[in-house]
């Protein structure tokens, strides 16, 4: 295995700036570590070596022609497939679009290309973005590097488990509910979710398009900022894109890198996010995490947000009414697989006969729910009393804002489960969003971080840190002071505990 592949993308970037290492020599390395792990993980579901090494060759050229590139020019990066790209398919995990092939790149995916970073490959995920584990991909599950064994979460499993496989410095991943930042707890890795906005969604397959929200998934949390430098800003494709001047998350996580930053920040934490269920292990990690900060001057401030209770009742109906109202487009005439009953049949019958082929149980699931929530005479009773809900949860943000300057909670109530345990309950996914939802329905800034491991399994741990709308620097400045005190508590950055299919390549490099 390569070092360079076990480095972090501001370092890998640096070598590259610096003529020690090509574009090229970089782009190779992760193919050959996707080539030789991915058998087992699944977290890809395409890769074009040579489309990225002829985009990496185009980097090169660049620099040796003297021009100014991006701080991240030449750096590999790995695409979750909900976003279109020209280069690869783009299936959101599905048959039903199973080979589609987008005339245009997402507008995420054009600034990072445009920035000189170099696609890699589109990695799997759940279904539509409908799922917390990355098992319902029509393409079969993805596993964690930490233990193939366990779940990566989701739906942005892919993304997350090539970052923490060394298979990609970093990758872009979206956030409906907690889709990156879930995932990014399970597999030790940092992931971000932009102020609802703050990052362009044209060219990404829209699952509940109030919700969703680009952003980047990272090694460290100064990766993950540079990445979001790169995809934030205004876009007039997007009629939701904030026409506002993002400050420079990279230079927010320069600036908490001394932990010294922390001193009277307030810390909020919400009693309704500290579920009944959370495992002993990430509590312990969560309550020493608190305990560090503290001792490094922030405020600890308990936070009572009433309404945070019924944020998964809401989002279970939000969610699926505009799920089933943006995937009513794959109808079998206008694009995707078409199925034609044996039979013939009407164009009725081939739509039915087509979507039934076409989504998987997950997905149908959804539907049914989301179109009876939205059907005459339940449309008030559900749709509209969800959405009541959801700015009651809004005001209880704006009520915490006023007392603290950052909200900090467990990522996930537990550690990585095991593959397959949740099929037959998909109510057990539901609820491992509790924490993450409150976020997306008030669209605001979240992150996670890791902060350890979970005694009872050694499994990672996350910390999600949330901070008010247009603040995305404020929580990177925290998350970068929250990642010294765990690398000093520790003794060297938490990415370099590889994970077992990495073996311990990152801990030499680190050394």
């Amino acid at each position: 295995m390569s070092e360079l592949i076990t480095l972090t993308a501001a370092q890998l970037a640096g070598k590259i700036a610096a003529g020690d290492v090509s574009a090229v020599e970089a782009a190779q390395a992760h193919l050959d570590q996707i080539s030789a792990v991915d058998g087992t993980l699944n977290a890809f579901l395409a890769t074009r070596a040579e489309a990225s090494l002829a985009a990496a060759r185009e980097v090169d050229a660049r620099r040796t022609a003297g021009e100014t590139l991006g701080a991240l020019a030449g750096v590999p990066l790995a695409v979750k497939d909900v976003l279109v790209t020209t280069d690869m398919p783009a299936t959101a995990g599905s048959k039903i679009l199973e080979g589609y092939q987008s005339p245009f790149d997402a507008t995420a995916v054009a600034k990072a290309r445009a920035a000189g970073l170099v696609s890699i490959g589109k990695t799997n995920m759940d279904e539509f973005a409908m799922g917390s584990a990355t098992e319902n991909s029509a393409y079969g599950p993805t596993a964690n590097p930490w233990d193939t064994t366990r779940v990566p979460g989701g739906s942005g499993g892919g993304s997350a488990a090539a970052v923490a496989a060394f298979q990609a410095p970093l990758a872009l991943g979206s956030d409906t509910g907690g889709s990156i930042r879930q995932p990014a707890a399970l597999t030790g890795t940092v992931g971000a979710k932009p102020t609802y906005g703050g990052v362009s969604r044209y060219g990404a397959i829209a699952l509940a398009s109030s919700l969703d929200q680009i952003g980047p998934c990272g090694r460290d949390v100064l990766d993950t900022a540079l990445l979001h430098d790169v995809i934030a800003g205004h876009d007039a494709h997007d009629a939701t894109s904030l026409n506002f001047e993002w400050p420079s998350m990279a230079a927010a996580a320069l600036g908490g890198a001394d932990p010294a930053s922390l001193k009277g920040l307030r810390v909020g934490v919400v009693k309704q996010l500290m579920l009944d269920g959370v495992q002993p292990g990430v509590k312990a990690r969560f309550d020493e995490t608190l305990a560090m900060i503290t001792a490094a001057g922030a405020e600890i401030v308990e936070i009572d947000a009433p309404h945070f209770e019924y944020a998964v009742a809401a989002y279970y109906l939000i969610l699926p009414a505009e799920a089933s109202s943006n995937l009513a487009k794959y109808d079998s005439v206008r694009f995707g697989m078409r199925v034609t009953p044996d039979a013939g049949g009407t164009v009725q019958d081939v739509m039915s006969a087509t979507r039934a082929a076409g989504f998987g149980p997950e997905v149908k699931r959804r539907i049914i729910l989301g179109t009876y929530a939205l059907s005459a005479g339940y449309y008030d009773a559900y749709y509209g009393s969800a959405q009541k809900v959801r700015t009651l949860i809004q005001r209880d943000f704006a009520a915490a804002f006023e007392q603290v300057d950052v909200i900090m909670s467990p990522t996930a109530p537990t550690t990585a489960w095991n593959l397959g345990t949740h099929n037959a309950d998909p109510m057990q996914d539901y609820i491992n969003d509790a924490t993450t939802i409150p976020a997306n329905l008030a669209g605001l800034p979240g992150i996670s971080l890791p902060i350890g491991t979970a005694a009872e399994d050694g499994l990672p741990v996350g910390l999600q840190i949330i901070a008010p709308a247009y603040e995305d620097a404020r929580m990177y400045r925290a998350g970068a002071a929250v990642e010294q005190l765990i690398t000093a508590r520790d003794g060297s950055p938490f990415w370099t505990q590889a994970p077992a299919l990495a073996g311990s390549m990152a801990r030499k490099a680190a050394n």
